[in-house]
């Protein structure tokens, strides 16, 4: 494991850095990526890489993380949906509008379609959605796939740019 930890533990560090923009909150993580990994070791496919395997693993740290401090209040599709890479004034007024659109969107899908994408926002994987749901794994990451295609070629057509 020591063998491990010190090839891997700069790209998974950088990797967790990455999504949470926080140092101290990628170490933590880190450390709970490989404790999880030693438990897991025996689980371990021989025939997969390490490394995809260990950030898979900090992924879904990263996952649980956010689940965990989810506030109650609705979700803010401006910081999910929006690619904001200049955070002033006026692009968050359009990447606020452009959420808000989404919302509207969304809310003429089909409950499930509605679900599986809210879930998804949530940090679900499509395993959990899929048990939820009561249907297979690859429906759900095509109806997923499906729902974001149509809401970009739509926002899109409005002239909004958006990640979605």
């Amino acid at each position: 494991m020591e063998y491990l930890y010190e090839t891997y533990r700069s790209d998974v560090y950088r990797y967790l850095l990455g999504m949470t923009r926080d140092p101290d909150l990628a170490e933590d993580l880190l450390s709970d990526t490989f404790c999880t990994a030693l438990v897991s070791l025996e689980g371990f496919r021989e025939d997969g890489s390490v490394k995809n395997w260990l950030l898979t693993i900090a992924r879904n740290k990263w996952l649980d993380y956010l689940r965990k401090r989810r506030p109650v209040e609705d979700v803010d599709l401006t910081e999910l949906y929006i690619a904001d890479t200049a955070p002033g004034p006026e692009q968050r007024a359009i990447a606020r509008e452009a959420a808000r659109r989404v919302l509207e969107l969304l809310e003429q899908e089909d409950k499930r379609t509605r679900t599986v994408v809210k879930m998804r926002i949530d940090g679900y994987s499509f395993y959990e959605i899929a048990q939820k749901l009561g249907i297979r794994e690859g429906s759900a990451r095509v109806i997923d796939f499906r729902a974001r295609k149509k809401l970009r070629d739509q926002l899109s057509k409005e002239g909004y740019h958006a990640s979605v």
